[in-house]
Protein backbone atom coordinates (compact mmCIF):
# COMPACT_ATOMS: atom_id res chain seq x y z
CA UNK A 1 0.00 0.00 0.00
CA UNK A 2 2.82 2.41 0.86
CA UNK A 3 4.47 1.92 -2.55
CA UNK A 4 1.16 2.46 -4.35
CA UNK A 5 0.61 5.65 -2.35
CA UNK A 6 4.02 6.95 -3.41
CA UNK A 7 3.25 6.18 -7.06
CA UNK A 8 -0.09 7.98 -6.84
CA UNK A 9 1.61 10.93 -5.16
CA UNK A 10 4.23 11.18 -7.92
CA UNK A 11 1.54 11.01 -10.57
CA UNK A 12 -0.33 13.74 -8.76
CA UNK A 13 2.76 15.95 -8.59
CA UNK A 14 3.54 15.40 -12.27
CA UNK A 15 -0.05 16.10 -13.17
CA UNK A 16 -0.03 19.23 -11.04
CA UNK A 17 3.13 20.40 -12.75
CA UNK A 18 1.51 19.89 -16.15
CA UNK A 19 -1.61 21.66 -14.95
CA UNK A 20 0.37 24.61 -13.62
CA UNK A 21 2.44 24.97 -16.77
CA UNK A 22 -0.53 24.37 -19.04
CA UNK A 23 -2.43 27.22 -17.38
CA UNK A 24 0.54 29.51 -16.99
CA UNK A 25 0.67 33.11 -18.02
CA UNK A 26 3.58 35.38 -18.80
CA UNK A 27 3.18 39.09 -18.15
CA UNK A 28 5.13 40.30 -21.17
CA UNK A 29 4.69 37.47 -23.67
CA UNK A 30 1.99 35.21 -25.07
CA UNK A 31 2.53 31.91 -23.26
CA UNK A 32 0.37 29.85 -25.60
CA UNK A 33 2.32 31.06 -28.63
CA UNK A 34 5.61 30.20 -26.96
CA UNK A 35 4.36 26.67 -26.36
CA UNK A 36 3.51 26.39 -30.05
CA UNK A 37 6.98 27.64 -30.99
CA UNK A 38 8.52 25.04 -28.68
CA UNK A 39 6.57 22.32 -30.48
CA UNK A 40 7.66 23.73 -33.83
CA UNK A 41 11.30 23.65 -32.74
CA UNK A 42 10.96 20.02 -31.69
CA UNK A 43 9.65 19.33 -35.19
CA UNK A 44 12.66 21.21 -36.65
CA UNK A 45 10.48 23.89 -38.22
CA UNK A 46 12.71 26.02 -40.44
CA UNK A 47 10.77 29.14 -39.41
CA UNK A 48 12.15 28.90 -35.89
CA UNK A 49 15.12 26.54 -35.89
CA UNK A 50 17.79 29.12 -36.95
CA UNK A 51 16.73 31.52 -34.18
CA UNK A 52 16.59 28.67 -31.67
CA UNK A 53 20.11 27.51 -32.54
CA UNK A 54 21.33 31.10 -32.20
CA UNK A 55 19.58 31.36 -28.83
CA UNK A 56 21.23 28.19 -27.54
CA UNK A 57 24.61 29.37 -28.78
CA UNK A 58 24.18 32.70 -26.96
CA UNK A 59 22.93 30.94 -23.83
CA UNK A 60 25.95 28.61 -23.81
CA UNK A 61 28.24 31.64 -23.97
CA UNK A 62 26.26 33.28 -21.16
CA UNK A 63 26.94 30.26 -18.93
CA UNK A 64 30.55 31.41 -18.74
CA UNK A 65 29.81 35.10 -18.18
CA UNK A 66 29.09 36.99 -14.99
CA UNK A 67 27.60 37.14 -12.52
CA UNK A 68 27.21 40.89 -12.66
CA UNK A 69 26.90 43.39 -9.82
CA UNK A 70 26.74 47.12 -9.14
CA UNK A 71 29.79 46.56 -6.93
CA UNK A 72 31.97 45.98 -10.00
CA UNK A 73 32.06 49.63 -11.10
CA UNK A 74 35.06 51.81 -10.21
CA UNK A 75 33.17 54.94 -9.21
CA UNK A 76 30.65 55.39 -6.40
CA UNK A 77 27.39 57.34 -6.50
CA UNK A 78 27.18 60.69 -4.70
CA UNK A 79 25.40 58.87 -1.86
CA UNK A 80 28.65 57.13 -1.00
CA UNK A 81 26.88 53.77 -1.19
CA UNK A 82 28.31 51.56 -3.92
CA UNK A 83 25.09 49.50 -3.88
CA UNK A 84 23.36 52.49 -5.53
CA UNK A 85 23.08 52.19 -9.30
CA UNK A 86 25.19 54.80 -11.09
CA UNK A 87 25.11 56.07 -14.68
CA UNK A 88 25.79 59.26 -16.61
CA UNK A 89 23.60 61.00 -19.20
CA UNK A 90 24.80 59.57 -22.55
CA UNK A 91 24.29 62.66 -24.74
CA UNK A 92 26.16 65.10 -22.49
CA UNK A 93 29.79 66.15 -22.98
CA UNK A 94 32.40 68.31 -21.24
CA UNK A 95 32.07 71.96 -22.26
CA UNK A 96 35.18 72.72 -24.37
CA UNK A 97 34.96 76.39 -23.40
CA UNK A 98 35.35 75.61 -19.70
CA UNK A 99 38.70 74.67 -18.20
CA UNK A 100 37.20 71.88 -16.12
CA UNK A 101 34.53 71.09 -18.71
CA UNK A 102 31.74 71.76 -16.20
CA UNK A 103 28.88 71.78 -16.45
CA UNK A 104 28.57 69.29 -19.28
CA UNK A 105 26.60 70.35 -22.38
CA UNK A 106 24.11 68.37 -24.47
CA UNK A 107 24.77 66.93 -27.94
CA UNK A 108 21.61 65.02 -28.78
CA UNK A 109 22.18 61.65 -30.38
CA UNK A 110 25.96 61.64 -29.85
CA UNK A 111 26.97 59.18 -27.13
CA UNK A 112 29.84 60.35 -24.95
CA UNK A 113 32.19 57.36 -24.44
CA UNK A 114 32.94 58.68 -20.95
CA UNK A 115 29.40 57.64 -19.99
CA UNK A 116 30.17 54.02 -20.79
CA UNK A 117 32.71 51.51 -19.48
CA UNK A 118 33.37 50.23 -15.98
CA UNK A 119 33.08 53.61 -14.25
CA UNK A 120 29.30 53.19 -14.30
CA UNK A 121 26.73 50.38 -13.94
CA UNK A 122 24.93 50.68 -17.27
CA UNK A 123 27.08 48.21 -19.28
CA UNK A 124 27.01 45.55 -16.53
CA UNK A 125 23.26 46.02 -16.17
CA UNK A 126 22.79 45.53 -19.91
CA UNK A 127 24.83 42.32 -19.91
CA UNK A 128 22.99 41.04 -16.85
CA UNK A 129 19.55 41.61 -18.36
CA UNK A 130 20.53 40.32 -21.82
CA UNK A 131 22.01 37.14 -20.35
CA UNK A 132 19.07 36.59 -18.02
CA UNK A 133 16.79 36.87 -21.04
CA UNK A 134 18.62 34.41 -23.31
CA UNK A 135 19.25 31.93 -20.51
CA UNK A 136 15.64 31.90 -19.32
CA UNK A 137 14.34 31.53 -22.88
CA UNK A 138 16.87 28.78 -23.56
CA UNK A 139 15.58 27.03 -20.45
CA UNK A 140 11.97 27.43 -21.57
CA UNK A 141 12.55 26.02 -25.04
CA UNK A 142 15.13 23.32 -24.20
CA UNK A 143 14.24 22.41 -20.57
CA UNK A 144 17.98 22.17 -19.84
CA UNK A 145 18.35 22.94 -16.13
CA UNK A 146 21.87 24.31 -16.51
CA UNK A 147 20.32 27.45 -17.95
CA UNK A 148 17.92 27.80 -15.03
CA UNK A 149 20.77 27.46 -12.51
CA UNK A 150 22.69 30.24 -14.22
CA UNK A 151 19.63 32.51 -14.23
CA UNK A 152 19.26 31.88 -10.50
CA UNK A 153 22.88 32.89 -9.95
CA UNK A 154 22.51 36.09 -11.97
CA UNK A 155 19.34 37.13 -10.14
CA UNK A 156 20.78 36.27 -6.74
CA UNK A 157 23.95 38.32 -7.18
CA UNK A 158 22.29 41.39 -8.72
CA UNK A 159 19.23 41.59 -6.48
CA UNK A 160 19.65 39.55 -3.29
CA UNK A 161 23.15 38.91 -1.90
CA UNK A 162 23.92 41.50 0.78
CA UNK A 163 27.47 41.96 -0.50
CA UNK A 164 26.54 42.55 -4.14
CA UNK A 165 22.87 43.58 -4.38
CA UNK A 166 21.63 46.75 -6.03
CA UNK A 167 19.50 49.09 -3.95
CA UNK A 168 15.96 49.24 -5.46
CA UNK A 169 16.12 52.80 -6.78
CA UNK A 170 17.58 54.86 -9.62
CA UNK A 171 18.38 58.02 -7.68
CA UNK A 172 21.79 58.28 -9.33
CA UNK A 173 20.98 57.34 -12.92
CA UNK A 174 21.90 59.61 -15.85
CA UNK A 175 23.51 62.32 -13.77
CA UNK A 176 25.16 65.29 -15.52
CA UNK A 177 28.54 66.35 -14.10
CA UNK A 178 28.38 69.94 -12.93
CA UNK A 179 24.57 69.91 -12.93
CA UNK A 180 23.22 67.03 -10.83
CA UNK A 181 23.95 63.54 -9.53
CA UNK A 182 20.90 61.86 -11.06
CA UNK A 183 17.73 62.53 -13.05
CA UNK A 184 14.30 61.05 -13.57
CA UNK A 185 15.29 60.51 -17.20
CA UNK A 186 17.53 57.69 -15.95
CA UNK A 187 14.49 55.51 -15.23
CA UNK A 188 14.40 54.55 -18.91
CA UNK A 189 17.60 52.57 -18.36
CA UNK A 190 15.62 49.91 -16.50
CA UNK A 191 13.08 49.31 -19.27
CA UNK A 192 14.60 45.83 -19.53
CA UNK A 193 12.94 44.94 -16.23
CA UNK A 194 10.33 43.18 -18.41
CA UNK A 195 12.95 40.54 -19.28
CA UNK A 196 13.68 40.03 -15.59
CA UNK A 197 9.98 39.54 -14.89
CA UNK A 198 9.81 36.96 -17.69
CA UNK A 199 12.89 35.14 -16.37
CA UNK A 200 11.34 34.90 -12.90
CA UNK A 201 8.01 33.73 -14.31
CA UNK A 202 9.67 31.02 -16.41
CA UNK A 203 11.52 29.72 -13.34
CA UNK A 204 8.26 29.78 -11.39
CA UNK A 205 6.14 27.99 -13.96
CA UNK A 206 8.77 25.25 -14.23
CA UNK A 207 9.07 25.00 -10.43
CA UNK A 208 12.77 25.89 -10.42
CA UNK A 209 12.65 29.05 -8.31
CA UNK A 210 13.41 28.37 -4.62
CA UNK A 211 10.70 29.81 -2.39
CA UNK A 212 13.02 32.02 -0.36
CA UNK A 213 14.66 33.36 -3.48
CA UNK A 214 11.31 34.08 -5.09
CA UNK A 215 10.18 35.98 -2.00
CA UNK A 216 13.37 38.04 -2.01
CA UNK A 217 13.05 38.92 -5.69
CA UNK A 218 9.43 39.94 -5.27
CA UNK A 219 10.33 42.15 -2.32
CA UNK A 220 13.02 43.89 -4.39
CA UNK A 221 10.68 44.41 -7.33
CA UNK A 222 7.91 45.63 -5.05
CA UNK A 223 10.27 48.13 -3.41
CA UNK A 224 11.37 49.29 -6.85
CA UNK A 225 7.73 49.67 -7.98
CA UNK A 226 6.99 51.75 -4.88
CA UNK A 227 10.00 53.93 -5.69
CA UNK A 228 8.77 54.38 -9.27
CA UNK A 229 5.35 55.46 -8.06
CA UNK A 230 6.32 57.74 -5.16
CA UNK A 231 9.83 59.15 -5.64
CA UNK A 232 10.43 62.64 -7.04
CA UNK A 233 12.20 61.13 -10.04
CA UNK A 234 9.40 58.65 -10.64
CA UNK A 235 6.71 61.33 -10.43
CA UNK A 236 8.77 63.49 -12.82
CA UNK A 237 9.23 60.70 -15.37
CA UNK A 238 5.52 59.94 -15.31
CA UNK A 239 4.81 63.47 -16.57
CA UNK A 240 7.06 63.19 -19.66
CA UNK A 241 5.10 63.39 -22.93
CA UNK A 242 7.48 61.34 -25.07
CA UNK A 243 9.06 57.87 -25.03
CA UNK A 244 10.19 58.40 -21.43
CA UNK A 245 6.62 58.65 -20.20
CA UNK A 246 5.51 55.71 -22.34
CA UNK A 247 8.31 53.46 -21.10
CA UNK A 248 7.65 54.58 -17.52
CA UNK A 249 4.08 53.30 -17.89
CA UNK A 250 5.37 50.04 -19.37
CA UNK A 251 7.53 49.43 -16.31
CA UNK A 252 4.77 50.28 -13.85
CA UNK A 253 2.04 48.27 -15.59
CA UNK A 254 4.23 45.20 -16.09
CA UNK A 255 5.18 45.20 -12.40
CA UNK A 256 1.56 45.71 -11.31
CA UNK A 257 0.47 42.80 -13.51
CA UNK A 258 3.32 40.65 -12.21
CA UNK A 259 2.04 41.23 -8.67
CA UNK A 260 -1.55 40.51 -9.68
CA UNK A 261 -2.61 44.11 -9.02
CA UNK A 262 -5.02 44.00 -11.94
CA UNK A 263 -7.24 46.94 -11.01
CA UNK A 264 -4.25 49.24 -10.48
CA UNK A 265 -2.78 48.14 -13.82
CA UNK A 266 -6.10 48.78 -15.56
CA UNK A 267 -6.30 52.23 -13.99
CA UNK A 268 -2.98 53.16 -15.57
CA UNK A 269 -3.97 51.63 -18.91
CA UNK A 270 -7.28 53.52 -18.90
CA UNK A 271 -5.29 56.77 -18.81
CA UNK A 272 -2.96 55.85 -21.68
CA UNK A 273 -5.07 56.98 -24.62
CA UNK A 274 -5.66 60.44 -23.21
CA UNK A 275 -2.33 60.97 -21.47
CA UNK A 276 -0.01 59.27 -23.97
CA UNK A 277 -1.46 58.37 -27.36
CA UNK A 278 -3.53 61.47 -28.09
CA UNK A 279 -0.73 63.73 -26.83
CA UNK A 280 2.10 62.02 -28.69
CA UNK A 281 0.54 61.10 -32.05
CA UNK A 282 -0.70 63.67 -34.58
CA UNK A 283 -3.64 63.26 -36.97
CA UNK A 284 -1.23 62.26 -39.75
CA UNK A 285 0.30 59.59 -37.52
CA UNK A 286 3.59 61.36 -36.89
CA UNK A 287 5.09 61.58 -33.41
CA UNK A 288 6.31 65.20 -33.08
CA UNK A 289 8.18 64.69 -29.81
CA UNK A 290 10.23 61.93 -31.45
CA UNK A 291 10.81 63.17 -35.01
CA UNK A 292 12.35 66.39 -33.72
CA UNK A 293 15.23 64.36 -32.29
CA UNK A 294 18.49 63.74 -34.16
CA UNK A 295 17.42 60.09 -34.47
CA UNK A 296 13.82 60.73 -35.42
CA UNK A 297 13.07 57.28 -36.83
CA UNK A 298 14.77 55.43 -33.98
CA UNK A 299 12.83 57.35 -31.36
CA UNK A 300 9.55 57.01 -33.27
CA UNK A 301 10.06 53.24 -33.23
CA UNK A 302 11.02 53.26 -29.56
CA UNK A 303 7.95 55.21 -28.49
CA UNK A 304 5.47 53.39 -30.70
CA UNK A 305 6.83 50.04 -29.52
CA UNK A 306 6.23 51.14 -25.92
CA UNK A 307 2.68 52.30 -26.68
CA UNK A 308 1.99 49.01 -28.46
CA UNK A 309 3.29 47.12 -25.45
CA UNK A 310 0.73 48.99 -23.34
CA UNK A 311 -1.96 48.01 -25.87
CA UNK A 312 -0.81 44.40 -25.49
CA UNK A 313 -1.26 44.65 -21.73
CA UNK A 314 -4.65 46.18 -22.39
CA UNK A 315 -5.53 43.24 -24.62
CA UNK A 316 -4.80 40.93 -21.69
CA UNK A 317 -6.77 42.98 -19.19
CA UNK A 318 -9.72 44.06 -21.34
CA UNK A 319 -8.67 47.69 -21.85
CA UNK A 320 -9.00 48.57 -25.55
CA UNK A 321 -6.17 50.79 -26.69
CA UNK A 322 -5.40 49.33 -30.09
CA UNK A 323 -9.02 49.41 -31.24
CA UNK A 324 -9.63 52.98 -30.09
CA UNK A 325 -9.49 55.57 -32.87
CA UNK A 326 -9.56 59.34 -32.94
CA UNK A 327 -9.84 62.18 -35.44
CA UNK A 328 -6.55 63.22 -33.93
CA UNK A 329 -3.86 60.59 -33.38
CA UNK A 330 -4.14 56.88 -32.61
CA UNK A 331 -1.93 53.81 -32.77
CA UNK A 332 -3.04 52.63 -36.20
CA UNK A 333 -2.35 56.06 -37.70
CA UNK A 334 1.14 55.97 -36.23
CA UNK A 335 1.77 52.62 -37.92
CA UNK A 336 0.31 53.90 -41.20
CA UNK A 337 2.69 56.86 -41.04
CA UNK A 338 5.76 54.63 -40.61
CA UNK A 339 4.62 51.90 -43.01
CA UNK A 340 5.81 53.82 -46.07
CA UNK A 341 9.39 53.78 -44.81
CA UNK A 342 9.56 50.00 -44.85
CA UNK A 343 10.38 50.57 -48.52
CA UNK A 344 13.98 51.76 -48.89
CA UNK A 345 12.92 53.92 -51.85
CA UNK A 346 10.93 56.21 -49.56
CA UNK A 347 13.41 58.54 -47.90
CA UNK A 348 12.90 59.38 -44.23
CA UNK A 349 12.41 63.17 -44.33
CA UNK A 350 13.69 63.90 -40.84
CA UNK A 351 17.10 63.71 -39.21
CA UNK A 352 18.43 60.23 -38.45
CA UNK A 353 22.00 59.91 -37.21
CA UNK A 354 23.69 56.54 -37.62
CA UNK A 355 22.88 53.64 -39.92
CA UNK A 356 19.59 54.04 -41.77
CA UNK A 357 19.77 50.38 -42.79
CA UNK A 358 19.78 49.29 -39.15
CA UNK A 359 16.93 51.67 -38.37
CA UNK A 360 14.81 50.25 -41.20
CA UNK A 361 15.48 46.68 -40.03
CA UNK A 362 14.40 47.74 -36.56
CA UNK A 363 11.26 49.26 -38.08
CA UNK A 364 10.47 45.99 -39.83
CA UNK A 365 11.02 44.07 -36.63
CA UNK A 366 8.62 46.37 -34.81
CA UNK A 367 5.88 45.69 -37.37
CA UNK A 368 6.37 41.92 -37.07
CA UNK A 369 6.46 41.98 -33.27
CA UNK A 370 3.35 44.13 -33.14
CA UNK A 371 1.63 41.87 -35.66
CA UNK A 372 2.33 38.96 -33.33
CA UNK A 373 1.18 40.73 -30.17
CA UNK A 374 -1.96 42.27 -31.62
CA UNK A 375 -2.84 39.57 -34.17
CA UNK A 376 -2.48 41.72 -37.30
CA UNK A 377 -1.70 39.68 -40.39
CA UNK A 378 -0.68 42.66 -42.57
CA UNK A 379 2.07 43.52 -40.11
CA UNK A 380 3.13 39.88 -39.90
CA UNK A 381 3.61 39.91 -43.67
CA UNK A 382 6.59 42.21 -43.11
CA UNK A 383 8.36 39.09 -41.82
CA UNK A 384 9.37 38.32 -45.42
CA UNK A 385 11.39 41.57 -45.52
CA UNK A 386 13.46 40.85 -42.41
CA UNK A 387 17.12 40.14 -43.03
CA UNK A 388 18.00 38.66 -39.64
CA UNK A 389 16.06 35.40 -39.34
CA UNK A 390 18.24 34.33 -36.40
CA UNK A 391 16.99 37.08 -34.12
CA UNK A 392 15.57 35.50 -30.95
CA UNK A 393 12.56 37.77 -31.33
CA UNK A 394 11.48 35.27 -34.00
CA UNK A 395 10.79 32.89 -31.10
CA UNK A 396 8.99 35.19 -28.70
CA UNK A 397 6.95 37.17 -31.22
CA UNK A 398 5.83 34.50 -33.68
CA UNK A 399 3.22 35.32 -36.28
CA UNK A 400 0.58 32.64 -35.90
CA UNK A 401 -3.12 32.50 -36.66
CA UNK A 402 -5.16 33.44 -33.60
Amino acid sequence: MQRRTVVYFLLFVLGLGFFMEGNAQLTNLDYEKLVEVKKAIQNEDANYLPAYLKLINEADKALDEGPFSVMQKKQVAASGDKHDYLSLAPYWWPDPEKKNGLPWIRKDGLVNPMTRGNNVDDPAKDRFIANAQVLSLAYFFSSEKKYAKKVQQLLKVWFLDEATRMNPNLEHAQGIPGKNTGRGFGIIEFSGISHIITAIEILELKNTLPQQMGAGLKKWLNDYLLWLQTSDFGVFEKTRNNNHGSLYDVQVVSLLMFFGKTEEAKAVLNSVFKERISVQIEADGSQPHEIKRTKGLTYSILNLSALTRLAFYGKKLGVKLWERTSEEGDLKKAYDFLYAYLDDKNIWPYEQLGSMEKAIERLRRMFVNSGSMMGISDYCDVLAQLKNVEDIQQLIYPCMAE
